[in-house]
C-alpha cells in the first residue's frame, strides 16, 4: 500500500513535500515566538494553531504535488534518467524550492509590517513592483537575501542528491498503475481544497494572532488573489434596502439640514450662513498614529511641532481612521463614506466622476490639486484624483496604468528634489513644491484646495541627514520626528506668504502605523490625530466628539459657514448629540461601528459580533447581541455599498 502511495519514481517530490512541511512549521513557530504575548496561549490553543496550520499546509502542498505528479505519471519508463528527465527534475525542484524560500523570507517581512499572513495587500503589491522592490532593497540587504535564497536552493539540491533522492527516481521501475494512485489522490485533494475550503475557515479562535498563525502564507496569497473584491450582499448580513435607507437618513438628520429626495438616497442640503472662502490645505500624513503625539500621552518628544500647534490651534481628541491603508484614508476623506468591503474605491474601476469633497470646493470657485511625492500611478491615486477633477502634482511619468495620458499633471522636477527614496521625495521637498504652487495660485486670485499626501513616515524610514537628532533609516520614530519637522518648517515658511492669513490648514493621518492586534478590530490602533490650523475664531478648541475621518471635512465646511448640497455619510460632529456620536473602523473584511465603548463587527461569513471596548487595557469583551445596534451597523455599510454599485455616489446622482 505504501509503495503505491509513495512510489520510488516520486522520491524527489516526496522529499520536497517533507521539506515544505518543515519550512512551514518553522515559519509558524517563528511568528509564534515573535508575538507570543499576544496569543491565546493555552495548551489547546497552541495545539490548534499547529493542527489547523498543518491542514492548510497540506492544501498548499497538494497544488505542488498535482503538477509534479502529472509529469511523473505521463513520462514513459524508458525515459527515466535521460538528459531530458534530469533537466526537468533538477530545474523543477529548483523552481519549487525558490518559491518556498522566497515565500519564507517574504512572509517574515510582511509579518513585520502588518502582523498578518499574506492578504490582498500582498496581491496589490504585485502591480507596483518598482516601488516595492526598491523599498525592499532600501529596507533590507537584498543582494544578501537573494544570495541566501539561491544558496539554500543549491544546498538543498546537493543534500537531496547526496542522499540518493534523484538516483532513486531515475532508477525507478514504477509503472503507470503505481504512479496513478498518488496522482489521483493529489487531484482529489486539490479539488477538495478548491471547492470546499475557504481561507477564513482557519479562523477558529477569538484571538486574531492565533487565526493568522493557523493560516498558510502561499495558500492565503492565492485566496486573497481570488477574493480581493467582495460583494456586500453576498457575504454580509443585510436588511431590506428601504429600511437601511431610512435608518441612515434618521442618523444623518440635523435641524438645519434638508433631505432632498428621501426615497432615493441621502442627498441633502446642508445650510450655512457665513460663507467664508479661505484657501484650504489638507496634509494627509502617512501612518501617523495618535500614540506618537505628546498630546495623546507620548513621552518620547517625537512631535514637538504638532504638539505645539495643537495646543495653540484646534484638534480632534477622539478621531478614528476608517481603515488600515492610505487608499482607505483617501476614500474616507474625499468621499466621506464608510469603508466598503474588499478594495478601496480609490483602487476600483468605477472610481471617476464621483461626488467628492472636491465638488463642494468646485461649487465655491476653488481650484483643486493633489500633491504626492512619488508616482501617483501607485495605488491608482492619479486615476482617482484626476478622474474626479483634481490637478496632479507628483513625480509621475505622465501616464496612467491603462496608458491614458494625464493632461492635468505637473511634475516635481529633478532640480526640486533634495532627497528621494523608494516612495518618493522627502516631505520637505513636497512641501516646498506646494509653496511654489500656492504662490502661483494666489496670484491668479482664485481660492485653492490642496490635498497633500506625505511619504517619509514609511519603511525604509529614510530622510535627509542632519534635520533631526535621530539618524536616517533607523526606524519609524525617526521618520515620525522628521515628518513633524517638515510640517513645522512648512507652516513657518507659509507664514511668510501673503496668502497665509487667508488659509486654513488641516493636518490628519491616513491611518495608524499598525492596526494589527488580538481582536477582530483592535480599536485603539485606529485612533489618529487631526488638527485644524489658522481658522479664525477657532483657536484653542478641543473637538472631543467621537468620529471618523469621514466627518472631518464636513465639520470644517460647517465651521466655514458653507451651505452646500451633498450625499456624504460624514457630518458636522459639532452639531451631533452625544448619543448620536459614532466612528467607522474596518479592514478589507471586517466592518465595524463604534458608539462610545460599544463595537459591532460585521464579518464576510454573514457573521456579526458585539463587544464592549475597555479603553484601559484595550480589550474587547463579547456582549449579547443588540439587534437595534446590529441593524444600524448593517444599514450604514449596506447603503454605502448599494450607492456605489448603483451610481448613487456619482456627481450626476448628487443634487
Amino acid at each position: 500500500m505504501l509503495k503505491n502511495l509513495f512510489p520510488s519514481r516520486f522520491s524527489v517530490l516526496n522529499a520536497f513535500s517533507v521539506l515544505f512541511l518543515l519550512v512551514s512549521f518553522a515559519v509558524r513557530l517563528i511568528f509564534l515566538l515573535l508575538d507570543f504575548p499576544q496569543l491565546e496561549n493555552s495548551f489547546f490553543g497552541l495545539i490548534k494553531i499547529f493542527v489547523v496550520g498543518l491542514f492548510f499546509d497540506l492544501g498548499t502542498l497538494s497544488f505542488f504535488y498535482v503538477v509534479a505528479s502529472f509529469y511523473f505519471l505521463l513520462l514513459p519508463k524508458r525515459v527515466y534518467g535521460s538528459v531530458f528527465d534530469r533537466i526537468v527534475c533538477y530545474f523543477g525542484l529548483a523552481v519549487c524550492l525558490l518559491v518556498v524560500y522566497f515565500s519564507f523570507f517574504a512572509e517574515i517581512t510582511f509579518w513585520d509590517e502588518f502582523q498578518r499572513r499574506f492578504n490582498f495587500i500582498a496581491v496589490d503589491y504585485l502591480i507596483y513592483t518598482y516601488e516595492v522592490v526598491k523599498n525592499i532593497n532600501e529596507s533590507y540587504p537584498l543582494p544578501l537575501l537573494i544570495g541566501g535564497m539561491l544558496f539554500l536552493v543549491v544546498l538543498t539540491i546537493w543534500y537531496f542528491d547526496r542522499k540518493g533522492v534523484f538516483r532513486i527516481a531515475f532508477e525507478s521501475t514504477s509503472d503507470f498503475g503505481q504512479k496513478s494512485v498518488p496522482t489521483v489522490l493529489a487531484i482529489a485533494v486539490v479539488l477538495f481544497y478548491t471547492g470546499m475550503v475557504e481561507n477564513e475557515q482557519a479562523e477558529l479562535s477569538n484571538n486574531r494572532y492565533n487565526n493568522e498563525l493557523s493560516k498558510a502564507g502561499i495558500y492565503s496569497f492565492f485566496a486573497a488573489f481570488r477574493n480581493n473584491e467582495l460583494s456586500y450582499t453576498e457575504f454580509y448580513r443585510t436588511i431590506p434596502e428601504q429600511r437601511a435607507l431610512y435608518m441612515v437618513e434618521e442618523s444623518l438628520k440635523n435641524s438645519s439640514d434638508s433631505l432632498l429626495s428621501p426615497e432615493k438616497g441621502i442627498q441633502r442640503l446642508v445650510r450655512g450662513d457665513m460663507g467664508q472662502r479661505p484657501n484650504v490645505v489638507l496634509i494627509c500624513v502617512e501612518s501617523l498614529s495618535a500614540d506618537y503625539l505628546g498630546i495623546f500621552g507620548n513621552r518620547e518628544g517625537l512631535t514637538p511641532n504638532l504638539d505645539s500647534i495643537a495646543g495653540a490651534e484646534a484638534y480632534f481628541t477622539n478621531l478614528f481612521a476608517t481603515g488600515t491603508r492610505t487608499v482607505r484614508g483617501m476614500e474616507a476623506i474625499t468621499l466621506a463614506i464608510p469603508p466598503t468591503p474588499g478594495r478601496s474605491i480609490v483602487k476600483r474601476e468605477r472610481n471617476q466622476n464621483l461626488y467628492t469633497i472636491g465638488e463642494v470646493f468646485k461649487s465655491k470657485g476653488y481650484s483643486r490639486t493633489f500633491f504626492y511625492g512619488g508616482d501617483g500611478y501607485f495605488d491608482n491615486m492619479d486615476r482617482f484624483f484626476s478622474g474626479n477633477g483634481f490637478d496632479i502634482v507628483d513625480r509621475g511619468r505622465g501616464f496612467l496604468p491603462s496608458g491614458d495620458i494625464v493632461t492635468n499633471r505637473r511634475n516635481i522636477e529633478d532640480g526640486e528634489v533634495t532627497f528621494e527614496n523608494a516612495w518618493g521625495v522627502c516631505d520637505e521637498d513636497i512641501f516646498n513644491k506646494v509653496l511654489k504652487e500656492a504662490d502661483m495660485a494666489s496670484k491668479r486670485g482664485r481660492p485653492f484646495f490642496d490635498f497633500i499626501m506625505t511619504t517619509s513616515n514609511h519603511k525604509p524610514y529614510t530622510y535627509p541627514e542632519g534635520k533631526i537628532d535621530i539618524p536616517s533609516g533607523t526606524g519609524r520614530s525617526g521618520a515620525v520626528k522628521y515628518t513633524d519637522h517638515a510640517i513645522g518648517q512648512f507652516l513657518k515658511q507659509a507664514k511668510t506668504r501673503p496668502w497665509y492669513d487667508d488659509t486654513v490648514f488641516v493636518i490628519m493621518a491616513d491611518h495608524c502605523a499598525s492596526s494589527a492586534g488580538k481582536w477582530e478590530l483592535d480599536v485603539a490602533n485606529y485612533r489618529i490625530p487631526a488638527l485644524i490650523v489658522n481658522l479664525k475664531g477657532f483657536q484653542g478648541k478641543r473637538i472631543v466628539q467621537q468620529c471618523s475621518q469621514i466627518d472631518v471635512v464636513p465639520t470644517l465646511f460647517s465651521l466655514l459657514g458653507w451651505e452646500y448640497k451633498n450625499n456624504f455619510f460624514g457630518r458636522d460632529v459639532l452639531s451631533v448629540a452625544p448619543e448620536g456620536q459614532r466612528a467607522f473602523i474596518g479592514n478589507y473584511r471586517k466592518l465595524g461601528l463604534l458608539k462610545s465603548n460599544d463595537l459591532m463587527v460585521l464579518g464576510d461569513g454573514k457573521t456579526a459580533n458585539q463587544y464592549k471596548w475597555d479603553q484601559q487595557d484595550n480589550s474587547l469583551k463579547k456582549r449579547p447581541m443588540d439587534t437595534i445596534f446590529l441593524n444600524e451597523t448593517i444599514s450604514f455599510y449596506q447603503l454605502a455599498d448599494y450607492l456605489y454599485n448603483h451610481d448613487g455616489l456619482n456627481v450626476d446622482a448628487a443634487p
